[in-house]
C-alpha cells in the first residue's frame, strides 16, 4: 500500500483511508477507525475493483465522498486514471462497531465519475479545494493541471480550464498542494526538480523554485497559518521550507533522512509540528518553531508579569525558539510513502509502508502539553 488520507470531512470520530495495490487480488479501500480511549484499531473494507490504487484523498465537505487514481491496463499500456466514488451510507461516519467475520460483509464503492484524462495523460494525483463544498477539484496529469466542476450530486465531472506546463523533454508532474490561503486561488506543483506556484483563475504561473531540491520533489504542503509558507522534500534526503515571496533560498532546510523523502505534512493546529516519511523506513517528527507562526511561543501581556520578571520575560522573548527533532519512530520495516495528521484529533498521526503496515502514533504528551499550557 502507498495511499493514505483523513477523512476529512470527519471532526469527531479519527479515521484514516488506505489504498492497497496488489497486482493478484482485487484491491480494496480500508476504513480505519481508531478508538482513542480504548486504543482499538477497527476495519472496514470496501473493494476497489478498478485497479491498484496510488493516490488517495477525501472530499473536504463530504465525509462519503473520495477520489482516487489507479491503475489500469488498455491495449496492453499501463494507464493511471482518476475517479470520484462514494461508500456506503452506514460506512460514511467513524464507527466503533467491528464486524465479525469482515470476509463477509465486504461492499464495493460506488462510482460517482471519471476524471477523464484520455487526452491529457497519467494522473499523478487529485486534490480537493480544501474550504469548498467538495465541487472543485484539481487533477495532475503528466504535464496537464485540470480543473473540474462536480455536478449533479458528483455524478458528473466537467472540465472548467486547464494549462499545460511547457518546456523542453518529457515534463510531469509529480504531486501538488492546493494552497488554503489567498481564498483558496494557488496551488503548488512538483515536477522534476522544480516547484511551481499557479493561480486557479488564471492558470498562470506566480512563482518557480527551480532546483528546489538537487534531485526529483517528491511531495509539498503549505502552512496552514503563514499564506507564504511552503515546505518541500524529495530524492535529495531533504526537507525544504520555502517563503514563496523570496524564492531564491530555502528558509530552512531539515537533513534527518537517509533516503527519499516521500511525504511532508504541517499539522493542522500547530503549525510547528511537522511529520516526514522516507525511504529508510523511518517516520520523524519535528519541531520548526522558528518558521512557525509562533516563533517566540505564546506571548505573555505585559500587565500579567511583575516588574523582576518583566525583564526576565523581555530578555528572553526575543530569542526564536531552537527547532529540533522530537521523535524518530521505528515501527515500519518498509518504505514510508504517505504520513497523514488526523483531522479529528491534533495530537494524533498515521503512517504507512508499502508492505501494508498502518501505525498510528500521538504527539509525546510532555510536548503536547508544553505547547498547549
Amino acid at each position: 500500500a502507498r495511499a493514505l488520507t483523513p477523512q476529512t470531512a470527519e471532526t469527531d470520530a479519527i479515521r484514516f483511508l488506505v489504498g492497497t495495490q496488489s497486482l493478484r487480488y482485487d484491491n480494496q479501500i480500508h476504513i480505519i477507525d481508531f478508538d482513542d480511549e480504548n486504543n482499538i484499531i477497527n476495519k472496514n473494507v470496501l473493494l476497489h475493483q478498478v485497479g491498484e490504487i496510488w493516490h488517495i484523498s477525501a472530499s473536504p465537505a463530504d465525509k462519503g465522498v473520495l477520489a482516487t487514481c489507479y491503475n489500469k491496463t488498455s491495449d496492453s499500456k499501463v494507464v493511471t486514471c482518476a475517479a470520484v466514488w462514494r461508500m456506503p451510507k452506514e460506512l460514511e461516519s467513524g464507527s466503533h462497531e467491528s464486524p465479525d467475520d469482515s470476509s463477509s460483509n465486504t461492499q464495493t464503492l460506488e462510482l460517482l465519475c471519471h476524471l477523464d484524462n484520455t487526452a491529457h495523460g497519467n494522473m499523478a494525483c487529485v486534490m480537493w479545494e480544501p474550504m469548498g463544498d467538495g465541487k472543485r477539484l484539481i487533477s495532475l496529469a503528466d504535464n496537464n493541471i485540470l480543473l473540474w466542476d462536480l455536478q449533479e450530486s458528483s455524478a458528473k465531472a466537467v472540465l472548467s480550464s486547464s494549462t499545460a506546463l511547457e518546456g523542453k523533454g518529457q515534463l510531469k508532474f509529480t504531486s501538488g498542494r492546493w494552497s488554503p490561503h489567498h481564498n483558496c486561488t494557488q496551488i503548488a506543483t512538483a515536477n522534476d526538480t522544480t516547484v511551481r506556484g499557479w493561480d486557479t483563475r488564471s492558470m498562470r504561473q506566480v512563482y518557480c523554485i527551480e532546483n528546489a531540491h538537487g534531485q526529483l520533489v517528491r511531495d509539498l504542503d503549505f502552512n496552514p497559518n503563514k499564506q507564504y509558507y511552503l515546505a518541500s522534500c524529495g530524492d535529495d534526503c531533504k526537507v525544504k521550507f520555502w517563503d514563496t515571496r523570496n524564492v531564491t533560498e530555502p528558509v530552512k532546510t531539515l537533513e534527518e533522512h537517509s533516503h527519499w523523502v516521500w511525504n511532508v505534512r504541517y499539522n493542522h493546529s500547530h503549525d510547528q509540528l511537522i511529520l516526514t516519511g522516507s525511504s529508510d523506513s523511518r517516520v520523524i517528527l519535528s519541531n520548526m518553531v522558528s518558521i512557525s507562526s509562533e516563533p517566540f511561543g505564546h506571548m505573555v501581556d505585559d500587565d500579567e508579569l511583575s516588574d523582576q520578571e518583566d525583564h526576565h520575560q523581555e530578555e528572553k522573548s526575543k530569542e526564536p525558539l531552537q527547532d529540533s527533532i522530537i521523535a524518530t519512530y521505528e515501527e515500519h520495516e518498509d518504505s514510508v510513502y504517505a504520513v497523514e495528521w488526523s483531522s479529528a484529533d491534533p495530537w494524533l498521526f498515521a503512517s504507512l509502508s508499502y508492505d501494508g503496515r498502518l501505525v498510528i502514533n500521538r504527539v509525546p504528551r510532555a510536548l503536547k502539553y508544553h505547547i498547549l499550557l
